[in-house]
Parts: structure tokens; sequence; C-alpha cells
């Protein structure tokens, strides 16, 4: 394989690239294919692709009548089929030459559809477990051809001879390793039988396998895929079905959709995950092309936000890519990744009229995937949005249930800001959905056009506080020098300070302080820092007007009827940092450093003044 030199060439004239046989198997282990178990995919796929241009020399031949045999017994891996064969020309051109397919040869170039590969360095990957490889082959094509024996070395180099018809009675071709040492792991009888069923355990053709016991053959693919049987009833079909893809993946599906795609001779199962998965993590699918496993990990089958399924599908039209381990993106993969997504939506809406205990436990599992399709996909929207959970002030409910009970509804814009009001309008009576998480706030605002009685709008502080009793004007003046010494204390944190009344009693303080505003107010403060400068001049541009925090303190809270009767100014001063602190953590957002600070300066103040009155 690799062609001599050839230093006598006239200056200027062509010459032909050398190729270094051990350097190219080295670069196929380490990067082209994942593992050297592959070789025995290879020799299948090569007996197989035989075995097709075998049947279109003789198309009345039953379809069992060529197959593929196995052998190993820890000395010897042997892949014997009743395929075309090949003739001692064609042995040369297509053994003796990398990157050479039988599958381009003249005849059968024109049929290259029905060929698993498409690609001719398929044998070399048996020299990741063998030095040697010998072919014994016979040719289909012409009546009384000789057997034909290659044998291919590691180094390189290769022998072609001749052998009497007795040598090999019938056409087809023989593939014999002696294994090397090292790779034993995957050669042992055990082993290769495992290999075996693992590719071609959906082939059309019959594979059996002998271990060198004496005893028959075992079957590698005793029955057709399970979507090509036959069964009494629908009912029998679908727990085969279910039962086949517990089989693959290890999980008992929720529900098996079936998939069928004609146009590109497809077909097979999509399994629903009975547990949620992280919103965006992409599960591997089980690709077979021509009933050889072609891929474990095919993320590209399915579109991003069908992560709640997984499917093993074999297909006719897909094109594998060079080491045959992945799909070949193209336009027949995009049309195919459209199509089943279309059969997704279409289960959804099937499951959505007729099963809705089915589509209850769908949607308390996987809500999340739901949601990323519906945000993008109308129908869906439109069948699904009432029937989503989502969390509000009434615990977590669908929409549909949500809307019977208000008709006005408020969307948070953030998590932490949903945690700030949840049970303060609760108990206002406000209807308030949390719109932090990913879709949410989105899906929400759309609820509208599915329920038009419906009003929606984004949650302002100010409506918060609309909803708050005012305290009576007495109360209010009484309490006017401590909110004065409270509002000077927190003027650090752009915060105003107001008194109102409000449920339940034994919250304190509110904190109302959006993220856009705390954004905005640390806009304005680096624009002043960088005035005059050219990012001075940039965040001057940017500067909105943005509103002040506010701190709600409760008066129906006796903790907060204490403390605005307090005359002391510094006391007063650190008590209101200790409401305000106290109020920033029950919001649960992220504490910035002067807040920090605050709470453990509040707490040793008020816990020093506290030990000075004991004393």
């Amino acid at each position: 394989m690799t062609l001599p030199d050839t230093p006598s060439s006239p200056a200027g004239a062509d010459r032909t690239f050398q190729v270094d046989l051990r350097g190219l198997v080295d670069l196929l282990s380490h990067h082209l294919y994942s593992s050297p178990r592959v070789y025995l995919r290879e020799l299948l796929q090569n007996a197989v692709d035989a075995l097709t241009a075998r049947h279109s020399l003789e198309p009345d031949a039953p379809a069992d009548a060529f197959g593929i045999r196995l052998y190993a017994d820890g000395s010897v891996v042997r892949v014997e089929d009743d395929g075309v064969g090949l003739t001692e020309a064609d042995v040369h051109t297509f053994l003796a030459t990398i990157g050479r397919s039988s599958k381009r040869a003249e005849k059968i170039a024109e049929q290259r559809a029905d060929f698993i590969g498409q690609f001719g360095i398929g044998l070399l990957s048996c020299f990741l477990v063998a030095d040697e490889i010998h072919v014994v082959s016979r040719s289909a094509r012409t009546p009384g051809a000789p057997a034909v024996e290659w044998r291919g070395r590691g180094d390189g180099s290769y022998s072609v001879r001749t052998l009497p018809a007795s040598a090999r009675p019938r056409p087809g071709t023989t593939v014999t390793l002696t294994p090397r040492s090292d790779a034993g792991q995957w050669t042992r009888p055990v082993e290769v039988q495992a290999l075996a069923r693992h590719f071609g355990s959906l082939l059309r053709h019959p594979v059996t396998f002998d271990a060198g016991t004496g005893g028959p053959g075992t079957a590698v693919n005793p029955e057709p895929a399970p979507w090509s049987r036959t069964y009494p009833s629908p009912g029998a079909r679908s727990r085969a079905l279910a039962a086949y893809g517990e089989e693959v993946f290890g999980f008992t599906p929720l529900d098996t959709i079936e998939l069928d795609l004609p146009a590109v001779g497809l077909k097979g199962i999509a399994c629903v995950l009975p547990e949620a998965v992280p919103a965006g993590r992409r599960h591997g699918h089980r690709v077979h092309v021509k009933g050889m496993l072609l891929s474990e990990q095919a993320e590209e089958i399915l579109p991003e936000w069908a992560f709640f399924v997984r499917c093993v599908v074999d297909a006719e039209s897909l094109r594998p890519t060079a080491s045959r381990e992945s799909l070949y993106e193209d336009g027949t993969l995009a049309a195919v990744r459209d199509a089943l997504a279309e059969r997704l939506r279409a289960w959804i809406a099937r499951t959505a009229a007729s099963d809705p205990d089915l589509l209850g436990r769908f949607l308390q599992t996987h809500h999340l995937a739901v949601k990323s399709l519906a945000v993008h996909d109308d129908e869906i929207l439109r069948m699904l949005l009432p029937w989503l959970p989502f969390e509000t002030t009434d615990g977590h409910a669908t929409l549909d249930e949500f809307a019977r009970t208000h008709r006005t509804v408020l969307v948070t814009s953030s998590v932490e800001e949903f945690r700030q009001v949840a049970a303060i309008a609760a108990a206002a009576g406000l209807g308030v959905v949390n719109g932090g998480y990913t879709y949410d706030r989105e899906l929400v605002h759309r609820l509208p056009e599915i329920r038009p009685e419906v009003s929606v709008a984004d949650l302002d502080p100010a409506t918060l506080t609309a909803h708050l009793d005012p305290v009576d004007r007495e109360t209010e003046l009484a309490a006017a020098a401590y909110l004065a010494q409270a509002r000077d204390a927190l003027a650090v944190f752009d915060c105003d300070v107001a008194l109102r009344t409000f449920q339940p009693a034994s919250a304190p303080a509110l904190l109302l302080d959006s993220r856009e505003a705390r954004h905005e107010r640390t806009r304005s403060q680096l624009a002043r820092e960088q005035q005059g400068g050219v990012w001075g001049d940039i965040l001057g541009h940017l500067h909105q007007e943005a509103p002040r925090a506010q701190l709600i303190l409760n008066q129906l809270n006796p903790l907060v009827r204490t403390a605005v009767t307090i005359d002391a100014p510094e006391l007063a001063r650190t008590s209101a940092e200790a409401l305000y602190g106290q109020a920033a953590l029950l919001s649960r957002r992220p504490l910035r450093p002067a807040e920090s600070s605050l709470i453990n300066r509040s707490f040793l103040d008020l816990l020093a003044h506290a030990l000075r009155k004991d004393s």
C-alpha cells in the first residue's frame, strides 16, 4: 500500500503521494473512530453491502437466501458472507488502494443509495486489532471465476494469489483476522457476539455467530425490528414498542410515539422520558442506517426543544459521516428533523384531545420543554398554555385555574421580585405570577390570546403600594421624626421609607426594589464618578430616571410600632438599618457588599445597646 520512491523522475514531473499505513491507522484510531470495536461494524457493513449487490444480481432470490456468518474462538475472528464477491482485478483495484470503495464500481455506483458505506477506508479499521487481514473471495459476477486470496499487512505490504475453485465453492467473501495480544478485549468470543448484536440487531439479512464450541450458530438478529412486526392488536403493539424502548434505554417510557417517514424510509419510536431533565440537555438518540447501528448519541436528529424524548430509528436515506458514527448535516437531515418535530407536536395535540390523564402526567414532568415549544409554536400555545403550571401567589397552579380567580394577572420580571411580594400580594388579594423562570413571563403575557376576558400586566411597585392600607394622619405625624431618621440612614441605598398597614402582621417590613432599578442606580453612580470622561458621556446618555427603592414599614407589626417611637437619633438609625437588612434578606436577592456590612453593623450596634441597657 506504500508506493515506491521514484528518485529518477525528471524534474517537474508529477509524482504520486506515498502513504504510511501505520501512520494512517494511528490517525484512524485516535481521530476518526471512537473505539477499536468499530472493526466488527466495518466488517459487517462490507458484508451487508456485498449481499445488497448480490441481490441486485439475483433479484428473484429469497430475502434470506444469503446471509452472514461470524466465528470467533479466541485465536481468530472470521466474517463470512454470501455476497457478490471479488475478482482478482477487483482485489487489486479495491483492496490495495486506500480510499477507493467497491461501491464505486461501474455497475454498483448507480445504486449507491442501496449501500451503507460511502468511503473506502473501512477495511483499514481491522488493523486496529490485528496486524494482518486475510481475505478469500469468489465473484458471483463471473461464472466459473476462481477464488482469490489477499493478505494485507500492517507494514503496508500485501500479496494476491488465485486459488482453485474448491477453496471457496460458492460466491462470497471470508475475512479472517488474527488478533494482536493487546486486542483481546475486542476479539474474545463473548465480546464479538456482543458487538455483533450491538451493531447488527436490526440488520435485514440473517446473521449468525459461532463461538467454536461445536454447537449450532446463534442468531444475532432473530427477529425484525419491533415496528416491522405484526401484532394481534394495537394494544399489543404499543406494549411491545414500550418494552423495546425500555430494553434499549433502560427506563419505562411515559409513552411511546411511533415514527414513520416513508419519504426517507425512516421508522422507529420516540420514548417519552418518565422524569424531568434540565432545559437544553440534549439526549443522544440511537440511529440505525439500513439496519446497521450508526450512533447512540445522535443529537442532531431532533430539535433542541425535544429533550423530553429519546429516539431509536432506522433510516434508509440518511447520510453517515466518514467515521460512520454520526450523521452528515445536509438538507435531508434538516427535513427529517423538521418532520420528526411535527410528529412530536402531533402527539402532544392528540394526547391533549384524547388522554387528559396522560397529558397531566406529561406536563407535570416536562412542562419546561412544552413551554419552550409554546413560545415559538402558536398551535401548542393555544392548546396547552391554560394547562401549564406556574408559580403563583395561590401556589403552583395552571393558568386556567389562576385566571378563574384573578381576572387581572400581574407578572413579576424576576424570581427575587416574586419572593419579595408574594406573601403580601396574596394577603392583599392580588394575583401575581412568578415570571422570573425561563419562558414564563413571555407566556403569561400571551394568556389574553387564549382567555380574552383576562388582562395581564407587569407588576409595578406602585401597584402593590396602592393596595397597602395607609395609616391614619395622627399615626403618620407621630412617626414623622423616626421616618426622617430612617430616610437619612438609608439614603446611601437610594431608599425611601414609608409607613403602611398590611398582612401578614408578622412581616415587619417590605423592600420594593427591582433589578432594573438597581442597575440604573449603579449606572448613574458610575456616570457621576466618570463625569467629564468618555465613559461618563456614554453612561450619561444611557441614564434614565430610576425609581428609588422603597422600604415599607408595617404598622401592624409590634416591632415596628415600638421602633417608630424611638427618640434617640442613633438608635433610630440603627433600627431602620436593621429593618432594611432583614427585608433585604427576606427578598432572597444577592446582597451588595455595603448591605452585608450594614446588616453586621446594625446587629452589633443593637446587641451593644441591649447589653448597656441590661447593665
